[in-house]
């Protein structure tokens, strides 16, 4: 008779943040990237130059005809911060996260962290996520939010108090030069679309990683990580650090502009930083905090277990050294079997374990990123030694 062959273990799909939906399937078309790859690097270039590059030539070429109002390109942090950083970064983050997030979600699997009994829901966690990431509706909201971002910059330049490389003000009224048209209609756009494009993704993501936390895990209170087998989920924020940087420089672009007329005090520069950091910070908490109540739960459980186990091994410990129990001497004890093992070093590393996955060490280097342009600005102001205080105690305390 042969033996009934062992049923085939469920692959976990592959979760690839930056494939799929609409804007994805236009590059691929436009031949911007493969199907086996995103070609960060070439797309950054295109979209760098499209975005900065191109505004840039139109300001200079309205320096040489017009009142010299074209060349504040070159001085204007926000131009450099927005078209020129963000939209580089944003572009070349794409490879390193979805690299990131692809070897997380597969080290579940090799790991043998899902039990087999949840397999088919971690399956379906993940085609639910690879449906969202492929949205259309999703994708043309964040070319709504682009829209009404360039709606405001039009705005705005029609308030403008004095002439710049993106309007010019004159007795006639304020006109937008060809560099503010192509701001308003390509440059903002793409910056805005991208940002929130990968907002959404990582929300996505972020739903994923809440999902499988429902799911029956295969945790253990003594894993050396010190996180129940959870810990390496915890540096995933990091393969974000592009992203948080490209963001972090359009936003300090905004204090640069600010302290050319205002007056910067630490004080002041650490609110700003720290309040900047707690918003990273807990834009990358939300999806790991889903864990919590799993580790919280096995390591109450691990510890009474143990407090029950280390109880019977030290009463039997006390029998075998004075003869009986101090406390509720009992004959029946006295029969019991003498091969326990001591739990004392398992109920010590247990209680170790942490029930939080996000923690600011995990997280310097996108930490870093979130406040490394913010230094930069401040320091047309503050000695570097105030500043480098500032980071070092946002960072490591």
């Amino acid at each position: 008779m042969t033996e009934a062959q062992p049923a085939e273990k469920q692959n976990i799909p592959e979760f690839l943040a930056f494939r799929g939906g609409p804007f994805y399937e236009l590059q691929r078309r436009l031949k911007m990237l493969r199907e086996n790859s995103l070609d960060a690097g070439r797309r950054a270039v295109i979209y760098t130059a499209l975005a900065w590059a191109v505004p840039l030539l139109l300001a200079l070429a309205a320096g040489l005809s017009l009142d010299g109002s074209g060349y504040s390109y070159f001085s204007d942090p926000a131009a450099w911060a927005r078209f020129l950083i963000a939209i580089g970064a944003f572009v070349l983050s794409e490879q390193q996260v979805e690299k990131a997030l692809r070897a997380k979600l597969s080290h579940f699997q090799t790991s043998r962290l899902i039990a087999d009994t949840s397999l088919q829901k971690a399956t379906e966690a993940v085609n639910h996520a690879l449906k969202q990431r492929n949205s259309f509706g999703a994708e043309l909201i964040c070319a709504l939010i682009a829209a009404i971002a360039a709606i405001a910059v039009y705005t705005n330049l029609h308030a403008a108090p004095v002439s710049s490389w993106a309007v010019s003000i004159t007795t006639e009224g304020h006109r937008i030069t060809p560099a503010g048209w192509w701001s308003i209609l390509v440059s903002m756009p793409l910056f805005v679309f991208l940002f929130v494009r990968g907002l959404w993704r990582h929300l996505v993501w972020s739903q994923l990683l809440r999902r499988i936390a429902k799911l029956e895990l295969r945790l253990v209170a003594t894993h050396p990580d010190g996180k129940a087998g959870l810990a390496f989920l915890a540096h995933y924020p990091n393969a974000y650090a592009f992203f948080v940087f490209g963001i972090s420089c359009a936003l300090a672009a905004g204090l640069a502009k600010h302290l050319l007329n205002e007056q910067l005090s630490v004080t002041t520069l650490t609110v700003v930083m720290g309040g900047w950091l707690a918003i990273v910070l807990a834009v990358f908490a939300y999806p790991l905090a889903a864990f919590t109540a799993p580790l919280f739960m096995l390591k109450e459980k691990s510890l009474l277990l143990l407090s029950a186990k280390a109880t019977e091994y030290n009463r039997l410990a006390e029998r075998t050294a004075l003869g009986r129990n101090i406390f509720a001497n009992s004959d029946a004890e006295a029969g019991d079997s003498a091969d326990i093992d001591d739990p004392t070093k398992l109920y010590g590393v247990t209680g170790k374990q942490s029930t939080i996955l996000l923690t600011r060490a995990a997280v310097i280097p996108v930490g870093l990123a979130s406040l490394a342009p913010f230094a930069a600005a401040a320091a047309t102001q503050l000695p570097y030694k105030e500043i480098f205080s500032v980071l070092k105690k946002l960072l490591l305390l």
